[in-house]
């Protein structure tokens, strides 16, 4: 009987193991089909699913099964950088996933679903613990629905949106539905727009009891509640909020997070002192005992308002008994103060950033304990005084920027003897003053411990020869040494290290001799090697250089005729300044991504060829042409008005003619226009009014332009130079030039850096850095005839106006005091006539003044700045004026009597005569005082006596190269 029993229990036992396997089978089947379905309906461009064959699902790509059950649990379809754009999947996603019941991990992240939107049904997957959405391109606002996935503890909706469909307000988010995921302990919703959620977004996080990381950076969330509404974020160890512009102070609650490993509070517009967020009536002994930054590795507070100073805070976090801290940036605020000795307690320490902001002093010796450190970032502060050796005991240092510091003293190899790991370095002030105070003084027997890939030293004393200390340094791809004294020729163990460049800038040196063509550079090179003294024909480089900035040197000969075969990469290509002979080689017109083309100041000469056509219908993207300063003869070659994007024209001092180019009406874009001293003729064209709105110079000067000054002009609102001087200009003034609205308002001009000739002040200068400052209108030697208009006088910002040697007449207008700015006014040789106005007294910034050679009469004005232009000359042949400064005297005035009594007389000259000898005594200390007040201290203070001479050699060198150059100009114009 119990053997019965056993047979009918082991019986029992078969057929339930069978019914159960047959279930997992069954089960297992249907997981299978539901992936064949989603395979189905997802677009799969790189056949990435291609293995998703066979009657073993688990052993298909991205699926995952589990080792007890075999049933699907975790699916992986997030597209890596290896599967290239194409590896990206798209199309529709499913239901058929609700079959795979047993789901607990789904990722198709980095996909692209071109604006579909996240499946309402994803809520449904109730196994769920993982769900990664992040920048798969989809649209709409997140579904409420993902709140059912109670299990969920790890939820990534980074940047799911497209970036194409994701600016409208159907896409603002609200954060109700987040109060069900109660287990969840990771949540990124970075990008997200959740503007709707402004005002609760803290409250709801603090439902989520669990939550141990939170990303909400880029999200539109404008308020940062001050205060905690609970305590439930006690789990919280990373929080990141940047980019959100909250604008305003850092709340307390921030610091009294105990588990805060991680704080990003970058980008928020936070304002105040950092101190704000501690309690007033906390202490710093308090704070260090509280221990809530002693467990924060990383914070980060750059890109904000934060103002005051750091010592407190640096303090608190080295008060920990064992400071856990390794990156801290407060960049790019307001801070100042000096940094603090206890910065050397961080032992931690990993990244210290502090650009950007207003730290005085020196850097603290401290910084030597930070053995860890491998970042270090003080540049554009205020920081002065010596860089301390300490610095060279950081041996796990990769990288080092002091730049934009007034730093002085030596630097010498004993600063960077144990940096073993240091990649890049950089010390460097962007003024080319000569006051070069830092010295690097490296002996050039030492060998570095290091390979630098990043080299940057600039505007301070490395010369007087190439460093030689860089002989090893064969991993470099960035190297500057611009403005640092370097004088001879680039030695030949540079050329052996076979360096593949990014970036060369040797310029501002008195570097000498012929450049080699051996230099090797990496994609999208830039070459600067300005301002200096290479010689010999123009050097051609691989074809990756895309910047190539040669000016001011002793180039000479041809540009080579196949340079836009050899360097088809150019965007900038700058030959200014330089010896060059030939024409312009028509294979520039092959560099397709040219963008910047300056040849000015050259003897090149020959017509401009046909260089500018459209390619295969795209438009030519140079934006910068600078031809002037040449022997270039000719008409402007027709394709130029191919140049649709063109900004800056420059082709002045040439010999160029025929009518005004009628292809520039294609220039829409145009802002500075610069035709002067060519031979241009024909009427200026009305089109230029209504062609090139944007126009702000516009200079004509000594052509041949006849005709009157087109009226359309007036319509140029942004222009703030106009010269037509030095043409054959007749009939009058057009009255609408007072609409010139640049000339007339402070307007917000943007800052653009170009070159130009004005005349201001009786002579001509060039202008660069500040042209954007100049106000101008110089009409003067025309043949214009007419009034001077009235409306001129509404121009409150101009100045300068010059409308001499024409044929004007009439009175000078009587609201001329209204051009309060005006520095420059010349009316001379005209035909005007009445008075001088008497507002022209209280033109308080004038200091050249010309009215002479016209028919004014009366009194001259006086008082305020009239008093100092005391210059006879200023009204020279008007017959008619009379009074101060010139000798004519006015009706009425009366002789100057002599006073009546001797002994006065006697009394006045007795006290000349003291006074005299007091001031040739006073004259005879002073000059024994300041004689050797300069030349003693120069005598004595060696170090002056070498910068000061340093100084008047480089003034010396500067002006022989002005002075040659000019002569060189010269001779070729009179050979000519």
């Amino acid at each position: 009987m119990a053997t019965t029993n056993a047979y009918v229990h082991l019986l029992f036992l078969v057929i339930m193991t069978s019914g159960l396997s047959f279930h997992k089978a069954a089960g297992i089947e249907t997981e299978k089909v539901a992936l064949l379905k989603l395979k189905q309906g997802l677009l799969d461009p790189s056949r990435r699913l291609s293995s998703w064959v066979g009657d073993d699902c688990c052993k298909w790509r991205g699926v995952v099964c589990s080792n007890r059950t075999g049933h699907v649990i975790k699916l992986n379809l997030r597209s890596v950088e290896d599967d290239g754009i194409d590896g990206k999947f798209g199309g529709e996603i499913s239901h058929s996933l609700l079959d795979l019941k047993y789901l607990n991990y789904l990722d198709l992240s980095m996909n692209n679903f071109e604006g579909t939107k996240i499946p309402k049904f994803f809520g449904s997957l109730k196994r769920l613990r993982y769900l990664n959405l992040s920048a798969a391109s989809f649209s709409g606002r997140i579904p409420p629905q993902l709140g059912n996935l109670s299990r969920l503890i790890y939820l990534d909706l980074k940047e799911y949106f497209d970036l194409n469909a994701y600016s409208d307000e159907s896409n603002q988010n609200d954060l109700q539905w987040i109060s069900g995921l109660y287990s969840l302990r990771h949540l990124n919703l970075e990008g997200a727009n959740l503007s709707r959620a402004s005002a609760y977004w803290l409250q709801a996080v603090s439902m989520l009891p669990s939550l141990s990381e939170l990303h909400l950076s880029s999200c539109g969330l404008s308020l940062l509640p001050p205060s905690l509404p609970s305590s439930n974020l006690t789990s919280l160890s990373v929080l990141v909020l940047s980019n959100n512009g909250f604008n305003s102070t850092t709340p307390q609650w921030l610091f009294q997070l105990r588990n805060l490993v991680h704080l990003d509070l970058s980008f928020d517009k936070l304002g105040g002192s950092i101190l704000n967020a501690f309690p007033n009536s906390t202490s710093l002994e308090k704070l260090k005992k509280m221990g809530s930054l002693c467990k924060l590795k990383t914070l980060i507070l750059s890109e904000n308002d934060l103002n005051g100073e750091i010592t407190e805070l640096i303090d608190v976090l080295s008060g920990c008994n064992n400071s856990s801290l390794e990156h801290l940036n407060l960049g790019f605020n307001k801070l100042g103060g000096v940094l603090p000795n206890s910065i050397g307690i961080l032992y931690n320490l990993q990244s210290l950033l502090l650009w950007e902001n207003s730290f005085v002093g020196s850097i603290p010796i401290s910084i030597g304990n930070l053995s860890n450190l491998k970042e270090l970032y003080l540049s554009n502060n205020q920081m002065s005084g010596t860089i301390p050796e300490t610095l060279g005991q950081l041996n796990e240092l990769v990288a080092v920027d002091v730049s934009e510091n007034s730093w002085e003293g030596v630097l010498t190899e004993s600063h960077l003897s144990n940096l073993k790991h240091l990649k890049e370095l950089a010390i460097f002030k962007f003024s080319l003053l000569p006051d070069q105070t830092l010295v690097i003084n490296i002996s050039s027997e030492w060998i570095p411990p290091f390979k630098l890939k990043y080299l940057s030293l600039r505007s301070c004393q490395v010369g007087p020869k190439f460093p030689a200390w860089l002989r090893n340094q064969n991993e470099l791809n960035t190297l500057i040494l611009r403005n640092t004294r370097i004088s001879g020729t680039i030695p030949d163990w540079f050329l052996k290290l076979d360096l593949e460049l990014e970036q060369l800038d040797l310029g501002y040196n008195q570097l000498s001799g012929r450049i080699p063509n051996s230099f090797k550079f990496s994609s999208q090179s830039s070459v600067y090697l300005i301002w200096n003294h290479f010689s010999g024909s123009l050097p051609l480089w691989s074809s990756n250089v895309s910047t190539l900035n040669l000016r001011n040197n002793s180039f000479s000969g041809p540009i080579p005729w196949d340079i836009g075969e050899r360097m088809p990469m150019l965007t900038e290509l700058d030959l200014s300044y330089n010896f060059l002979t030939g024409t312009l080689p028509v294979s520039i017109g092959n560099l397709y991504g040219l963008m910047t083309l300056s040849v000015s100041n050259n003897y090149l000469s020959g017509e401009i060829p046909e260089l500018w056509e459209l390619w295969d219908g795209v438009p030519n993207l140079l934006v910068h042409v600078d031809l002037s300063n040449n022997n270039f003869s000719g008409e402007l070659p027709t394709s130029v008005g191919s140049l649709t994007l063109l900004i800056f024209l420059f082709l002045s001092n040439n010999y160029l003619s025929g009518e005004f180019p009628s292809a520039l009406q294609n220039c829409t874009y145009l802002r500075n226009l610069d035709l002067g001293g060519n031979r241009f003729s024909g009427n200026i064209p009305a089109w230029i009014g209504q062609t090139m709105p944007s126009l702000l110079t516009l200079r004509l000067r000594t052509n041949l332009f006849n005709g009157s000054i087109p009226s359309q002009l007036c319509s140029l609102s942004s222009l703030h130079i106009l010269d037509l001087a030095q043409n054959n200009l007749s009939g009058s003034i057009p009255s609408c030039l007072g609409n010139l609205s640049a000339m007339a308002s402070e307007i917000e001009l943007f800052r653009y850096e170009s070159q130009l000739m004005v005349l201001t002040k009786g002579r001509e200068d060039s202008y660069r850095n500040i042209l954007y400052l100049v106000n101008s209108i110089d009409l003067s030697n025309n043949a214009l005839s007419g009034g001077v208009p009235e409306g001129l006088t509404n121009l409150s910002f101009l100045g300068t106006l010059n409308l001499s040697i024409n044929h004007l007449t009439g009175k000078i207008p009587d609201k001329i005091g209204s051009l309060q700015r005006l520095e420059t006014l010349d009316l001379s040789r005209n035909q005007l006539s009445g008075p001088i106005p008497a507002g022209m007294a209280s033109l308080t910034f004038l200091n050249h003044l010309n009215l002479s050679h016209n028919n004014l009469s009366g009194r001259i004005p006086t008082g305020n700045q009239l008093q100092a232009l005391d210059d006879p000359s200023i009204y020279r042949d008007n017959p008619a004026l009379c009074g101060r400064p010139i000798t004519a005297k006015c009706p009425g005035d009366d002789e100057t009597l002599n006073r009546p009594g001797g002994d006065d007389q006697d009394e006045d000259e007795d006290g000349a005569e003291v006074e005299m000898k007091w001031f040739y005594m006073s004259m005879g200390t002073g000059f024994v005082v300041g004689f050797w007040g300069v030349c003693g201290t120069l005598l004595i203070k060696e170090s002056w006596s070498h910068a000061y001479f340093r100084l008047v050699y480089d003034i010396k060198e500067w002006l022989l190269l002005v002075i040659q150059l000019n002569l060189g100009r010269l001779q070729r114009k009179l050979n000519l």
